[in-house]
């Protein structure tokens, strides 16, 4: 036995960085991640186009949480992908089975074409649980009880609660219900940003400590949930010019935002 397991790990950290960067989070604060995630994500805006389509607010939470977790290893941009899904099921209405839809849009996906099979397995496991939901299911995920999707779905699924589809998943869930029931909630503190490969390489800069952890710490220093966090550093790392025309077109603290590419 050693006693590594006894001593704490000591990350190494630009503490200069990390001093700005909680500085311009504190400024940006809950209100300027809202404002991405509403007026210049365009997932937000496909999601929006889906909703008032199917006219089906149950069918199309549950879409949105299916989509979420098939959110992997692209062939296109995410957000190419959410408008591709946006638009297939505004014109092909799943009668029943969403894994049996799936089915007949992901062989033809031009933003998704990779390891289709186990996406369409992961579909088939999700199913039960997505049967199971009503309305008013929804409805308390989303307004009181979003952990408890995160931890649904992890267990469902058989993954971690950190797992980066997971909590991706909860996020556009939080998109669809705000949509829905035209009504913003926060996401709770306890639920980790998606550790994917941008949040990685950006974490990088300031710290070597793990990503999910680093930002949980950085959460609690400036009051914003993770997913928020994650939000406000979409467009940073993206890199799609379009964004960034939204972004200074509807974010006052646009600057502020893109200086936390330059840190």
């Amino acid at each position: 036995m050693t006693l590594d397991r006894f001593v704490r790990v000591k990350y190494r950290e630009d503490k200069e960085k990390v001093s700005r960067l909680v500085e311009i989070l504190g400024e940006l604060g809950l209100g300027c991640a809202r404002t991405i995630e509403e007026r210049v994500d365009l997932q937000f805006e496909a999601l929006t186009n889906l909703r008032e389509n199917l006219g089906n607010d149950e069918l199309f939470m549950k879409l949105v949480i299916a989509n979420a977790l098939v959110s992997y290893q692209l062939t296109g941009k995410g957000e190419d992908w959410w408008w591709e899904f946006s638009r297939y099921f505004s014109s092909n209405l799943p009668e029943k089975d969403i894994a049996k839809a799936y089915a007949g849009f992901l062989p033809s996906s031009r933003t998704n074409r990779r390891l289709i099979a186990g996406k369409l397995r992961r579909l088939e496991r999700l199913e039960p649980f997505l049967d199971s939901l009503e309305i008013d299911d929804l409805r308390r995920f989303y307004f009181r009880d979003m952990m408890g999707l995160r931890d649904a779905l992890a267990l469902v699924l058989g993954s971690k609660k950190s797992a980066k589809t997971i909590v991706f998943a909860v996020k556009m869930f939080g998109y669809a219900g705000r949509i829905a029931f035209v009504e913003f909630t926060s996401y709770p503190m306890g639920i980790d940003i998606p550790d994917d490969v941008r949040i990685n390489a950006y974490t990088r800069r300031f710290t070597n400590e793990s990503p999910v952890s680093f930002w949980r710490r950085i959460a609690l220093e400036t009051g914003i949930p993770p997913l928020h966090i994650d939000s406000i550093l979409w467009p940073v790392l993206g890199g799609k010019k379009e964004v960034f025309e939204r972004l200074r077109t509807h974010c006052e603290k646009a600057d502020l935002v893109l200086e936390l590419m330059r840190i």
